[in-house]
């Protein structure tokens, strides 16, 4: 069963990344402008992000095998729309059903893996899902780099949205041996509720996403705080709220969807500041920056098979350990980067960085569910991922933001110090949860 979720996990992550490094190439071959390169990478995690929560309660409604089938149905015709796009148009709309596909599988994984799997073996599953998320999200700049500079039989940037194709297909072949389980009770979806989440999400997460580029969407900001308000009103006025309240009265919820936000304010962004970094200012190549960030994602997925054991040893304390090494790299690369042969300094902080990386997450969402009451799992399957999402999109427009601000200095050293103080918050965010230590190795 895990190899089924986990792939399908894989290539959605991998789908939020892949495109950044081939946004250049994409520009140039559809002759779009750079408002519309923005869509194609935000369209993405728009529909991605605003169908989470809605999603994890139609799988409690309606059993989560068959939402998970239908997301990667959705998403695999999405993924071959975008590879066939004759322009900028039609590939805007592909990369907004092909996240619309992954919103309604993301949080069936974390359902599925709650009711089919063992609670002894649980943690050790949460922990595999946890670094499937983190090297997929780290493998797509770098997969992403390689595709453009093989050519493959002349595609160009079409390569990276096919690459994903047989992955979710076998997801899909797999889907079988998948339980047909659902929620307890038939919980109804509150659809006024869904409507205000997913309104207040998507008029909140464009603007943050297109970043810069936003213009006129930022009027959509007041929008989404309106339509987040109504949402939260439904909590505690409608008679199935979308999601459940006690995740709200849980100390462990609350501070570990919290950790969740803040940390992805910081990693995203990180990653895609180095590229843009590397190719904008220093001059490489999609290949050349994406195979400098190798050791990042090399090191995570050697981290992440330590967190079982540090687990063990160290409980929650092991994500504040992890985010001040995050941190720490942070704060070595500000004074690296632009020294003569500091790149290459960089290497090895990089590769101390990544193993903090997955570590983290590899962790954090045993962790965090370990808590979590049977009647607000469901619930926290989507809190989770869309705290992941937003997280995401704020913090590259942060980073954006402090990188490119019209003050004196090294711009990349400020964006560093940024990201330094957003792993500083995660750390002393970790503290809240208690440290229990959660066993994620059991066969």
């Amino acid at each position: 069963m895990l190899p089924v979720v986990l792939s399908a996990t894989f290539v959605q992550l991998l789908n939020v990344t892949i495109a950044q490094v081939a946004a250049p190439a994409m520009q140039a071959g559809l002759g779009a402008g750079p408002g519309a390169v923005q869509l194609v990478l935000a369209g993405y995690t728009l529909t991605y992000a605003c169908l989470l929560i809605t999603a994890a309660r139609l799988g409690d409604r309606y059993g989560y095998r068959r939402l998970f089938v239908i997301g990667t149905v959705v998403f695999t015709a999405g993924s071959v729309a975008c590879a066939c796009a004759p322009g900028a148009a039609s590939l805007i709309a592909a990369r907004l059903l092909q996240g619309a596909g992954s919103g309604l599988v993301a949080p069936q994984v974390l359902s599925i893996i709650r009711v089919a799997v063992a609670p002894e073996r649980r943690p050790r599953a949460l922990g595999l899902f946890g670094a499937t998320m983190g090297v997929a999200s780290l493998a797509g700049p770098l997969i992403g780099g390689l595709l453009l500079g093989a050519d493959l039989p002349g595609l160009g940037w079409r390569a990276i949205f096919l690459v994903t194709v047989p992955v979710a297909l076998a997801s899909l072949a797999g889907a079988s041996v998948l339980p047909r389980g659902r929620g307890a009770g038939g919980q109804r979806v509150d659809w006024a509720g869904a409507v205000l989440a997913m309104t207040g999400f998507g008029a909140l997460i464009l603007p943050l996403a297109l970043g810069r580029e936003a213009g006129w969407t930022w009027a959509g900001l007041p929008v989404g705080a309106a339509a987040l308000g109504g949402f939260a009103w439904t909590l505690t006025h409608r008679p199935d709220p979308l999601v459940h309240p006690s995740v709200f009265h849980d100390r462990t919820a609350r501070s570990g969807v919290l950790l969740v936000f803040v940390f992805n304010a910081g990693v995203p962004s990180f990653t895609y500041l180095l590229f843009l970094h590397l190719q904008s200012v220093a001059g490489y190549s999609a290949v050349a920056a994406a195979l400098v960030s190798a050791p990042f994602a090399a090191a995570a997925v050697l981290g992440s098979p330590s967190a079982p054991a540090l687990s063990r040893l160290f409980g929650a304390r092991l994500l504040t350990g992890a985010s001040l090494a995050l941190a720490g790299m942070t704060l070595v690369l500000a004074l690296l980067i632009g020294l003569p042969g500091g790149r290459w300094a960089a290497l090895p902080v990089l590769a101390v960085g990544g193993a903090a990386f997955g570590a983290f997450t590899a962790s954090v969402f045993a962790l965090v569910l370990a808590e979590v009451g049977e009647v607000a799992a469901g619930s926290a399957a989507g809190l989770l991922p869309t705290a992941q999402q937003l997280g995401g999109s704020i913090g590259v427009t942060a980073a954006g933001l402090v990188y490119f601000a019209p003050v004196g200095g090294a711009a990349f050293g400020r964006a560093m110090v940024y990201e330094a103080v957003v792993f500083g918050v995660t750390a002393l965010i970790s503290l809240r949860l208690r440290p229990s230590r959660v066993d994620v190795s059991a066969a």
